[in-house]
């Protein structure tokens, strides 16, 4: 039997219960699996500025293992560009597609935690890219409970929620409906 941890148990249950329901009375599904749902985070750092320190980027790498719980894909630069100090195959960026637990863990920690801890935060704006995919972007890693304080650099980095729906719309009422707040 696989173990289940509590974020997970949390936003499934609230999407079993009661999301799926409020979703179909308001855009009248025919059934439940016609429902949106979310189907993966894909997490992007851009690490350009310390990719020439390897302490400092390892320091980034371990911060966002920290955040995530899973170990991200190194980007590397394709050609060299002289006007930005960059040379071919030199680190550039961090990406990490999550999924399943590790998903629901991470919407969690986004939903409950890291967002109200964020400076002045009145609620998102909602970035929807026209498919019901919502990308949001953290200034800084230290609103995650992981890290501590005394970090040596601060990076920001952008999560892209991704989900079934067909619009914007739907996906704006799946994810308010799990608790996302939105700034208007």
């Amino acid at each position: 039997m696989q173990r289940v941890s509590g974020a997970e148990m949390r936003i499934k249950e609230l999407y079993k219960k009661e999301v799926i329901k409020k979703m179909r009375q308001k855009f009248n599904f025919k059934n439940d699996l016609a429902v949106p749902r979310i189907s993966k985070i894909v997490i992007n750092c851009g690490v350009g500025s310390i990719s020439s320190d390897k302490k400092m980027f390892d320091n980034a790498v371990e911060d966002i293992v920290k955040i995530t719980g899973q170990k991200p894909f190194i980007t590397k630069s394709k050609k060299a560009i002289s006007g930005f100090k960059l040379r071919k195959g030199q680190n550039v960026g961090l990406k990490i597609t999550l999924r399943g637990k590790r998903m629901y863990d991470f919407l969690e920690k986004v939903i409950n935690i890291a967002l109200p801890r964020s400076r002045d935060f009145k609620g998102i704006i909602s970035k929807f890219d026209g498919k019901g995919n919502l990308t949001t972007s953290f200034r800084e890693q230290i609103v995650f409970p992981e890290i501590e304080e005394g970090t040596e650099k601060i990076f920001g980095f952008e999560a892209t929620i991704v989900t079934s729906a067909k619009n914007d719309e739907q996906a704006k009422e799946l994810l308010s409906l799990l608790g996302l707040k939105y700034k208007e």
